[in-house]
């Protein structure tokens, strides 16, 4: 299925490699280039509001080296919970206190877009809630010294272990909480 218009050649800004798989899986040819950008954002911002910024923020570090034909897809993913933002933990300490932020309650995980070429640029996002089971600590520190869930958005992966043991449900899509939601990539990507 051509997905990519004519002439066009996307480019992800991404190192992760499940956003690297996800489209991998969903056929399109892309190259991967990545630069090192601050993650950091306006605090006034809130939810979907953060993953859309630091999504178009990666985006615009792109902009001095596209081609006109490329299209630069980014994004950033966000686990909002009790209207405070849960980023990636830099140690076991941290990943430990984020997991016991999510035991036993819902949030939200959202996935901030940013497809953009020299004379377009398209923002979106996706949110899914999360429910997860109440979560003993034994379990917390088995999940955080074996997959060591350091890279992640409020330390824990979807598709690892731990939310094989303690989801209990989500609302919206699967592939939106790994990090690309990629109906909506799919969608937007044939409008430029």
């Amino acid at each position: 299925m051509k997905i990519i218009p004519t002439g066009k050649k996307l480019i992800l800004g991404s190192k992760s490699p499940r956003r690297q798989q996800l489209l991998k899986e969903l056929g399109l040819q892309f190259e991967v280039r990545t630069k090192e950008v601050k993650e950091n954002y306006p605090q006034h911002l809130k939810g979907f509001e953060i993953a859309e910024f630091l999504a178009e923020k990666k985006s615009n570090a792109f902009l001095s080296s596209l081609d006109e034909n490329e299209i630069v897809l980014t994004s950033d993913t966000v686990v909002w919970c009790n209207g405070e933002s849960l980023e990636k933990a830099r140690n076991e300490e941290e990943a430990l206190q984020m997991l016991m932020k999510i035991s036993g309650k819902t949030h939200e995980v959202i996935t901030g877009v940013c497809l953009q070429s020299l004379d377009k640029k398209i923002v979106f996002h996706d949110t899914v809630k999360v429910h997860f089971m109440e979560m003993s600590r034994k379990t917390m520190e088995y999940y955080v010294q074996n997959y060591q869930p350091f890279d992640k958005a409020g330390a824990y992966g979807i598709q690892e272990w731990l939310g094989m043991v303690a989801i209990k449900g989500i609302e919206g899509s699967f592939f939106t909480v790994m990090g690309l939601p990629t109906h909506r990539i799919l969608e937007k990507i044939p409008l430029f």
